[in-house]
């Protein structure tokens, strides 16, 4: 039995989209040159959350949202001008309709002054401050002054109506409620029980309503399906009605019924995908036991088993990119709530800031975009605080007064990269370099270079703002962002010029469920390097490793010094080879460093599937996750950002030893 539960689900989902669609126009809206078709569709966004709060009974919601469509109505017919004034109480306003939502649909209690203050200030925008609000749909006339008339309606519900949350029988409902009804169902669509899909509508209904409430609140009923269903309203006259009898109704439908409308898309539960991900995953990791048990097998002896093998790793590769693109999202979703953030900003602090974005089209797995909003709203936030100056500063910089923001996302190298950067004060590295010696982060006599005085902008507590703001200059902020980040397998780098410009660079992973990578044998155990991290592998000459004097080894390659860590060291592992030129060194890239990776042994690619640790132990540092190999065994897959942060650390440490 389908409950109402279901459509509920759905029409909330249905209003999130709606609430940010909505603010997203409202923020991107010109009020010297307001497009009357965004006010439409901002109107309509409004509408439809009212007309499917009715369903459920979220009174709140409809009344709340009826204040919206009077100013919005008269916005759109040019009866009242679009201000700043008005666009940011409807701006507010999204957040109110999201706040009642969540309450009514919780069913928890909503206080009666809740947005009252607000609500006044729509009244007050319409010119209806101080009037009673009248119910929606019954405001041609009063009661008294209407005469009964009958119409005739032709309700033809298109298949895919129950996919939107909607049920038919409710709107019937409510326009019993309107006055005396019959109805005459068609049901002639109806297949064979074999054959019935339950998700798809095959009725439809020719009604006749005698009302006095009139035509108006017979189209409110069908307003937010109406694009969902041939509708057809038609007054009768009484002295036709009077000669036709009610048996003769046709209970033919309307051939205007479109019995081929497609269904293009799906709404499907996140765990049911999560599900089918998991089995994908273990798919995969059989296919890598059979291809281990199959290695040493003749080709001449079984052609065939082998040849089978290889077509199913083939045909595993795609199924699993077909299931993981399931899950992948535009970053349109976090991309969306930047632009409110800006102008809230700008607003609070006299700035002029504009947010250009590019590439929120750019697809990632659904889970990194939950995980990515936090992060991403407190870069942008830094970059519209910090970053922007004040239009008179920027001016007497020579600059323009409009100060840009921009957000990116692509993908590079089978990696999503997003970039927030923008044309403001940069960083002012002396003055970095003043409060991390004033905290005691560095020695004072301590000489960084400029990657790693920008690389202290992400130690704990640091932060160069001189005053407290509800804004930033907390101190909390930016290692958080960069524990996040790294988290999700991410890196985050910056790069600054003083008075010009600043850009914060993220890289992460497409997905969080399965990778590419090499595996690598450092005395009895196996370590996983994800692929899209490795630039080249090499066995050094003797002489071109070098300790220099923090005790850090670095490997000269072609004239470049580069640092190396050593496994063993790191993760305790005993019987490893400990010369670096009777090893391997792997070249790995950690956001804008590169690092030497010593291994005892190079083993083979593998597509691996990732494994969190979370559950059954702590936090590992280096360690993003686990694998289960081809032989059965498990492997550890390496967070080479999280390697680099060792080497950072153990530098943080040499500093402090010196400052102590």
């Amino acid at each position: 039995m389908v409950t109402l539960d279901r459509f509920r689900e759905t029409y909330l989902n249905e209003c999130a989209e709606l609430l940010a669609d909505m603010e997203g126009r409202l923020v991107a809206i010109n009020v010297q040159s307001a497009d009357v078709g965004e006010l439409n569709a901002i109107f309509r966004c409004a509408h439809s959350i009212k007309g499917g709060a009715g369903a459920f009974g979220f009174h709140k919601t409809i009344a709340f949202t009826h204040r919206l469509e009077t100013l919005l109505d008269k916005l759109r017919d040019g009866r009242l001008p679009v201000t700043d004034e008005a666009v940011t109480a409807l701006i507010k306003s999204v957040d109110v309709t999201t706040a009642i939502l969540k309450a009514e649909s919780q069913g928890e209690a909503i206080p009666e002054d809740f947005g009252a203050d607000l609500a006044q200030e729509l009244d007050k925008l319409c010119g209806t401050e101080g009037q009673v609000i009248a119910n929606p749909g019954l405001v041609e006339k009063s009661e008294g002054e209407r005469k009964r008339e009958t119409y005739k309606i032709n309700f033809a519900p298109h298949d895919n109506i129950f996919m939107t949350g909607n049920d038919p029988l409710l709107i019937l409902r409510e326009l019993g409620k309107l006055g005396d009804m019959h109805v005459a169902l068609h049901d002639e669509r109806l297949p064979q029980l074999p054959n019935l899909n339950y998700g798809q509508c095959y009725l439809s209904w020719t009604i006749e309503l005698t009302t006095d409430k009139g035509e108006a609140a017979i189209g409110e009923a069908f307003e937010f399906v109406a694009d969902e269903c041939d509708l057809k309203i038609e007054k009768i006259e009484k002295a036709v009605q009077d000669d036709v009898p009610r048996q003769t109704m046709n209970r033919r439908a309307s051939d205007a019924i479109d019995v081929n409308l497609a269904v293009t898309s799906i709404r499907v539960d996140l765990e049911k995908v999560d599900r089918l991900v998991n089995m994908v995953g273990e798919l995969v990791i059989t296919q890598a036991m059979l291809q281990v048990q199959t290695r040493h097998l003749s080709v001449e002896q079984f052609p065939e088993l082998l040849r089978g093998v290889d077509e199913l790793s083939q045909h595993m590769r795609e199924l699993q990119e077909a299931v993981m693109s399931v899950r992948m999202q535009p970053v349109k979703s976090v991309f969306s709530r930047m632009p409110r953030i800006v102008r809230d900003i700008a607003h609070q602090l006299g700035k002029d800031i504009a947010l250009v974005m590019t590439g929120e089209a750019t697809e990632v797995d659904k889970t990194i975009i939950e995980l990515l909003a936090d992060p991403l709203t407190h870069m942008i936030r830094n970059a519209a605080d910090h970053g922007i100056e004040r239009p008179e500063v920027r001016l007497a910089a020579g600059k323009s007064a409009q100060g840009t923001v921009h957000l990116k996302a692509s993908h590079q190298s089978g990696q999503i990269v997003i970039e927030v950067s923008d044309d403001g004060a940069g960083l002012n590295h002396e003055k970095i370099l003043q409060k991390a010696r004033q905290k005691g982060l560095i020695a004072a006599d301590a000489a960084l270079s400029v990657d790693q005085i920008e690389q202290l902008i992400f130690l704990p507590g640091f932060s160069t703002s001189d005053q407290v703001s509800n804004i930033s200059g907390r101190g909390v902020g930016m290692d958080v962002v960069k524990k996040n980040i790294e988290s999700i397998g991410g890196t985050i780098q910056v790069r600054s010029e003083f008075g010009k410009s600043t850009s914060m660079t993220i890289i992460l992973p497409l997905t969080l469920a399965i990778l590419d990578g090499m595996i690598v044998r450092v005395g009895a155990e196996n370590y996983i390097i994800p692929i899209t991290s490795i630039i080249e592998t090499l066995r050094p000459k003797p002489g071109a490793v070098h300790a220099v004097p923090d005790g850090q080894d670095v490997l000269n390659v072609r004239g470049e010094f580069i640092p190396i860590v050593y496994l063993h060291a790191v993760f305790g592992v005993a019987n490893a080879v400990h010369d670096p030129a009777q090893a391997l060194v792997v070249l790995v890239e950690a956001g804008s460093h590169k690092l030497g990776v010593v291994v005892d042994e190079l083993l083979g690619q593998q597509q691996v599937v990732i494994k969190s640790l979370e559950a059954n132990a702590d936090p590992v540092a280096g360690i993003s996750g686990a694998t289960i190999l081809g032989d059965g065994k498990v492997s550890l897959i390496l967070d080479i950002g999280g390697v680099n942060g060792i080497l950072d650390r153990e530098d943080a440490n040499h500093l402090l030893r010196e400052a102590s």
